[in-house]
């Protein structure tokens, strides 16, 4: 009977630690695609045009996590979405 108790336990133990593994790396995981997720939707769009090949408009999208920046034509973000208009 006590060997019996003593397995019981020692499964109860494993399962909670399991439990808390995948709690935990859960938790990781949907951090990690929020974050993804946040800085790739709050790239700003720059506005190219056709003709001259220059700068018309740059759109900025607000960021939860990594703040809100301010670009223009003059000051283009190193990363970016090419639009292209007239």
């Amino acid at each position: 009977m006590a060997l019996r108790c003593y397995t019981v336990i020692i499964q109860l133990e494993e399962r909670a630690t399991n439990m808390i593994k995948n709690i935990l790396f859960g938790a990781a995981f949907g951090l990690g695609l929020f974050a993804f997720a946040d800085y790739s939707f709050s790239i700003p769009d720059v506005h190219m045009s056709y003709a001259s090949n220059n700068c018309v408009e740059v759109l900025n999208y607000p960021s939860t996590l990594f703040g809100t920046t301010n670009y223009s034509c003059e000051n283009l973000p190193t990363k970016f979405n090419h639009v292209w208009v007239q």
